[in-house]
């Protein structure tokens, strides 16, 4: 993608006003030139924002794993695609070529052929950070089904209504997983929720750790022996660019998960063109993204985007604690890595820690540092760029969403002057707006509002899976016409974008958009609890943290409150998945309600975060007295 490398501030300004005036030629010439098609497409773009109805390329046929992988063999099929690192630093690291990448992702496909699968099935994935990952991404692409990969570290119940919603046919999944000191039983994690499936037909083993497991008969099979039988020639499935490729699953803000379809054609345009700009990669580099595949960040920018550009990247299965603070650092010497993309919680983490831990490693080899997952905080930015880029790296804080399937607001590395806090400009062929509370765009600069996007970009989610509707009402009903992100942001004198978070009732943790509602259906299981009401607080490494006001029941009035918090907190983590935990629980009389029943999370907003003199206008409450109780109480 050498014609479309941003490489100076000209070259930004003048593939950004052609994107803007005539979008349609600006995306259709990057998807000829730098990808292969079986054949060309009718429309490069049909769309009506009323409907959110979006096709990219229609007509268009390719399959995506010919771009990631096949059309690389021939001149460069020795060269590395992916270095994996286990959890254990004395597990020695595994280089996988392009030419290994091509016969694992064929044998794959074949075996999920053999199990009947083919394309428009779904497969839900559940595996740990190891390859057999990322090879089941790319096999079901190969064969047109569409995959639906699960975070390894949610519930059963939460993977029971990922795999429920869209019908898996399938499931992929290991004994188990390692994370730091720990081992995660997976295999058991599963069995428990499929006791609640009746999509899935079988389930393929990994063998990870080892231990003995209950495999059911005629139903799960040990995907080894399997792969061992299989031919490593598999013809890739011809796909339309519209044809969908996975389903990813975001936390909405009430009820249940919403599974993001993303499509072929457009997604791999899109993810290629921002991996090449964003981290400036060039080849021979060594580049290194932290995330889990379970996200879109794994997705976009460890399997696609990278291999798009033939890439050689390393795939992480351990944390940035274990053995201790220093495995980032020992990693990115060990390699000599030259792209690091992490989340702003881990740099907050380990920026806690001696400075030792990153001092005696060699980080010279770094050329571009990422941020991704939330907005970086001035402390934690400062701290990544002196420490480890030694304020010679760029750092390119990144904003997008699950639902974008690409970044759409970063600094280009070497080109965008960086701001601390500021993800700066919109990439090439997108088309913010800040709206104000009378739905009105704002223009000019030094000015703050909804986020919204003008126009489609390639890689946008087509739809929610099932429910046409509710992705109609969740992002184009706010504002008509226009795409909705739910952040908030400002615009600085320059036109530099800052984003200010959330503005509906969905809060970050770690880098985790965790929805509320979700969380408070599962505490209201509990049956010495009546009511909660959950809301972030900033924390100094998660960035932010849960705080729940919980009203008991009369039969939980008498009970021990240490041991009702701990209780609390395994429901949370049985439901939804430790990730989701409280880390405060204030038990209180009664909760701030309007008129109308409405909680006013505003005000248990600013008592959790301690801002007692900024509760504004509280007449409209039902009952004003009690919050004095509850800021009396807090936590």
């Amino acid at each position: 993608m050498k014609s479309y490398r941003i490489q100076n501030l000209e070259s930004y300004f003048k593939q950004y006003k052609k994107s803007v005036k005539n979008p349609q030629k600006f995306w259709s010439k990057i998807a000829k030139e730098e990808f292969s098609w079986y054949r060309k497409w009718n429309k490069v773009l049909d769309f009506s924002m009323h409907e959110a109805k979006f096709s990219w390329f229609e007509g268009g046929k390719l399959n995506i794993t010919e771009n990631c992988i096949d059309r690389h063999l021939k001149e460069h099929g020795d060269e590395i695609a992916f270095i994996f690192e286990a959890n254990d630093p004395n597990e020695p690291a595994k280089h996988i070529s392009y030419h290994e990448l091509s016969r694992e992702v064929n044998k794959m496909a074949n075996v999920l052929r053999s199990q009947g699968i083919g394309k428009g099935d779904r497969v839900c994935i559940y595996l740990p950070m190891i390859p057999e990952l990322a090879y089941a991404l790319l096999a079901c692409a190969r064969i047109g089904a569409i995959h639906s990969v699960v975070f390894a570290g949610f519930s059963a119940s939460a993977l029971a209504s990922r795999i429920n919603d869209s019908s898996c046919k399938l499931l992929i999944t290991s004994d188990g997983g390692y994370r730091g000191n720990k081992t995660i039983h997976l295999k058991s994690i599963v069995d428990e929720a499929l006791q609640n499936c009746t999509s899935v037909e079988n389930v393929l083993v990994v063998k990870r750790t080892g231990e003995d497991l209950n495999m059911e008969e005629g139903r799960d099979l040990w995907l080894e022996e399997l792969v061992e039988n299989a031919s490593d020639q598999a013809e890739p499935e011809v796909m339309d660019a519209e044809d969908p490729l996975f389903i990813l699953y975001t936390s909405g803000s009430t009820g249940k998960p919403k599974g993001m379809v993303h499509t072929t054609g457009g997604y791999m345009v899109y993810s290629g063109y921002t991996f090449k700009n964003v981290f400036q990669y060039e080849p021979g580099d060594i580049y290194w993204c932290t995330a889990d595949i379970g996200w879109i960040t794994g997705h976009s920018y460890i399997v696609y985007g990278p291999l798009l550009n033939r890439a050689t990247s390393i795939l992480f299965e351990g944390i940035p604690s274990y053995p201790d603070h220093g495995r980032f650092w020992e990693v990115v010497d060990k390699h000599k890595v030259n792209q690091f993309y992490t989340a702003p919680t881990a740099i907050r983490a380990l920026a806690k820690e001696n400075l030792e831990w990153v001092e005696k490693y060699n980080l010279s080899s770094l050329k571009v540092l990422g941020t991704v997952g939330e907005p970086i905080n001035e402390e934690a930015w400062h701290w990544y760029n002196d420490h480890v880029g030694k304020k010679r790296c760029p750092i390119t804080d990144t904003w997008w969403q699950t639902e974008t399937g690409g970044i759409m607001i970063a600094p280009i590395p070497f080109t965008t002057p960086t701001k601390p806090t500021y993800a700066t400009l919109p990439l090439p062929g997108i088309q913010p707006a800040l709206m104000d509370e009378n739905k009105q765009e704002t223009v000019g600069n030094q000015v703050s509002g909804s986020l919204c996007v003008k126009y489609p970009w390639p890689s946008m989610a087509r739809t929610i899976w099932g429910n046409h509707q509710r992705y109609i009402e969740t992002y184009f009903s706010a504002y008509p016409g226009m795409y909705f992100t739910g952040d908030g942001a400002l615009r600085d004198e320059v036109g530099y974008y800052r984003i200010t978070g959330r503005v509906d009732d969905v809060v970050i943790v770690s880098g985790h958009n965790l929805g509320t509602a979700p969380i408070e259906d599962a505490i209201n299981e509990h049956p010495a609890v009546a009511e909660s009401a959950i809301v972030g607080f900033p924390h100094e490494v998660k960035g932010n943290a849960l705080y729940g006001y919980i009203i008991l029941k009369e039969s939980g009035e008498g009970r021990d409150r240490d041991n009702l918090k701990r209780e609390i907190n395994q429901f949370i983590a049985d439901h939804i998945g430790p990730i989701a935990k409280l880390d405060k629980i204030q038990f209180v009389e009664g909760l701030p309600k309007t008129r109308s029943g409405k909680i006013m999370r505003r005000i248990l907003r600013k008592i959790a975060e301690g801002q007692l003199d900024q509760f504004g206008d509280t007449s409209t409450l039902l009952n004003p007295e009690i919050v004095e109780g509850i800021v009396e109480n807090r936590q």
